[in-house]
């Protein structure tokens, strides 16, 4: 799997298990129960003027009821900067895979309950 580092804030880098790395990087560590992830074929997007709200969703056919499994919130800076790091992603896997089709489907009809504010 190819890694790329999405920097949200300010520049890192990832430290590896020398003993000469260099001060200002840091560790990122990944557990176990983490690095399984979590399947989602549906992304709800939503935003107020301070944040956008991504809930990842797995909906089962013929199952008409489904929970958010993931909540990910971010600035709009960083969801900017997500927006481009995903962009460059897609078109890298697709000069080494070819096209992803995009099948169009019918929208899900969403039911939330009332409207509320972030």
């Amino acid at each position: 799997m190819n890694a790329d580092f999405l920097i949200l804030d300010k520049t890192i880098e990832i430290m590896s298990d020398d003993k000469n790395a260099k001060q200002g990087q840091i560790n990122i560590e990944l557990d176990e129960k983490i690095a399984e992830g979590t399947y989602s074929n549906l992304a709800i997007i939503n935003h107020s003027v301070s944040e956008f709200v991504v809930d990842f969703v797995s909906i089962m056919p013929g199952t008409p009821k489904s929970k958010v499994k993931s909540r990910i919130i971010l600035t709009p800076q960083h969801a900017k900067r997500l927006l481009k790091a995903l962009g460059d992603n897609v078109k890298r896997f697709e000069k080494a895979h070819g096209e992803i089709k995009d099948y169009e489907q019918p929208p899900i009809p969403l039911n939330f309950g009332p409207t509320g504010q972030a």
